[in-house]
């Protein structure tokens, strides 16, 4: 059975589901592999220009393997090279939204922190209870929580291991949007399925600014702003995409 399933729903759309359903789709290290293959191919893949990845109705991921860790030593954990892992995931130049239902725990809710966009079912469940079994969050969750929701409501989260559900999520800023748990996939299918249509330089630009900007000085996100806006004046999707707009037609984007 393949731990991470690839279809493409659509042009130009690439949909990566993990399929553990019996462990709750958690993230042991078979499972990470597949998922860093997945997202390697995926990445260096030309035709692709947006990407979701989802669990199933039940978990979107229920973090680690507790059975995998529970004998672990430090020099087990260094050789595993977890944070060279997580780096795929984060330098994946395409736009990646997470469609959450169910579980997205510990390294399942950081796999949805270095995606761009995440969808959340009313019912979904995020945390980080690590801090629970006498650990920590170890896959960027203590950093890009803080950075998501704030101090204070992700000290909460880290330092009690309680669950906040998809409302309170989207309330909170850990979600784009919260839809019923039965429109999840659909919706975040709709919305990369809209960006597909893009122009792809513009968008793997916009995406670059962001997340270099985000820990930047203000001036040097500015800066790196607009030097991407000046190189994009010498694309032909800039030329199509203005003369469509000038001629009431729709665009035909290439990615040039």
């Amino acid at each position: 059975m393949s731990l991470v399933l690839i279809e493409r729903p659509a042009d130009h759309v690439a949909l990566v589901k993990l399929n553990r359903p019996e462990a709750l789709n958690a993230l042991d290290m078979p499972t990470r592999k597949a998922l860093v293959a997945a997202f390697r191919d995926l990445s260096d893949d030309a035709d692709v220009r947006c990407i979701v990845v989802t669990g199933d109705e039940r978990a979107f991921a229920a973090g680690a393997d507790l059975k995998e860790m529970s004998t672990m030593r430090p020099r087990d954990w260094l050789a595993l090279g977890v944070r060279q892992l997580w780096k795929v995931f984060s330098d994946c130049p395409h736009p990646i939204i997470a469609a959450v239902n169910g579980f997205a725990l510990g390294g399942g809710c950081e796999l949805a922190m270095h995606t761009d966009i995440i969808i959340a079912g009313e019912n979904a469940k995020f945390g980080q209870p690590e801090v629970k079994v006498g650990i920590m969050a170890g896959g960027g969750g203590t950093q890009r929580l803080a950075r998501a929701v704030g101090k204070y409501k992700a000290m909460k989260m880290l330092l009690t291991g309680d669950f906040v559900d998809g409302r309170e999520a989207f309330n909170m800023g850990l979600a784009s949007e919260v839809v019923p748990d039965d429109q999840v996939l659909e919706r975040a299918l709709d919305i990369a399925k809209g960006i597909a249509t893009l122009p792809p330089i513009s968008v793997r630009f916009t995406k670059e600014a962001v997340i270099a900007g985000a820990d930047a000085a203000l001036d040097t996100g500015l800066l790196l702003e607009r030097r991407s806006l000046e190189f994009l004046f010498d694309t032909d999707d800039q030329t199509e995409g203005m003369q469509a707009f000038i001629e009431k037609r729709k665009p035909q984007f290439k990615g040039e």
